[in-house]
């Protein structure tokens, strides 16, 4: 529930949000007749992570905030801050240039996943010389020691490809990214011949939306939908390296029946696998 690791950084005023929303733990607890001890010992954390998010040095989690709002007694108070608690953390988290330390913790514990990509190929999906490139190429450049280190994240988060049962996992690729050869053509070959053997790993759904299509519901740029084991769907955008989370459920519910007509318009995997073969014979 909690992440032993996460500290609280300072940007834009988040630190005194943290802060106020451990003082409400704090004045909750305290209503409640419990002491930091007796808290940690019901929710199953030390007391010295407690008294951390209380002072407004550690994040709470999602899960952690609906569990202390059933112990206190709090109403509902702390669930409905949760979603605001999460967006802080995507807001201050530069672990990893285009994906947050909150969001791979979602994506890692998720039950499903499901991505639209329109100008790139996707993270989990993508090999590690063609990872290396997109960085190297960023501007303004980056020190050689973050591009080793972002690519390192960025193939820990693959990680998550070897879980036993595997997620239900999709991936949309827009025609035009398979075509563009990010870093040359020898990266971009072995890029392709990686997305083949993803493709046919059973459980795994990949889709190509091809450029012929003159009906087009994905437009609108690139979303991944992500389901928490035991929590409603949220979804993730990205433009020019900014992220926004978003957990509105009706915002969720509407992009989600956008990603079902871009998996109807795209190419089903056969098909899909068959584009991918015929781009690498066209060299």
């Amino acid at each position: 529930m909690f992440e032993n690791d996460e500290s609280v950084g300072d940007a834009e005023g988040v630190s005194e949000f943290y802060s106020a929303v451990g003082k409400i733990i704090k004045i909750l607890r305290e209503r409640a007749g419990l002491t930091q001890r007796e808290m940690a010992e019901r929710l199953g954390y030390s007391e010295d992570l407690i008294g951390a998010i209380e002072r407004g040095r550690r994040t709470p989690r999602v899960e952690f905030l609906n569990a202390a709002d059933e112990l206190l007694g709090a109403g509902g108070l702390l669930k409905a801050i949760a979603d605001d608690v999460m967006k802080a953390k995507i807001r201050v988290s530069t672990r990893h240039p285009a994906f947050s330390k909150a969001f791979t913790t979602e994506e890692a514990q998720s039950v499903e996943m499901n991505d639209w990509s329109t100008l790139d190929i996707p993270g989990l999906l993508q090999t590690e010389a063609h990872a290396r490139a997109l960085y190297e190429m960023r501007r303004p450049t980056l020190p050689d020691d973050m591009v080793e280190k972002w690519v390192a994240a960025r193939m820990a988060r693959q990680e998550v490809l070897t879980r036993t049962p595997l997620p239900l996992m999709s991936w949309v690729i827009d025609e035009s990214v398979l075509r563009r050869p990010i870093g040359g053509w020898d990266i971009h070959e072995g890029q392709l011949r990686h997305l083949l053997k993803v493709g046919n790993v059973r459980g795994l759904e990949l889709q190509v939306m091809p450029l012929e299509r003159t009906h087009h519901a994905g437009m609108g740029g690139s979303f991944i939908l992500l389901t928490p084991k035991g929590r409603p769907q949220i979804a993730f955008a990205e433009v020019q390296h900014v992220n926004r989370l978003i957990t509105d459920a009706d915002q969720v519910r509407i992009m989600n029946a956008r990603y079902s007509s871009i998996r109807a318009q795209a190419l089903d995997l056969a098909e899909s696998l068959a584009l991918i073969e015929k781009i690498l014979g066209e060299r």
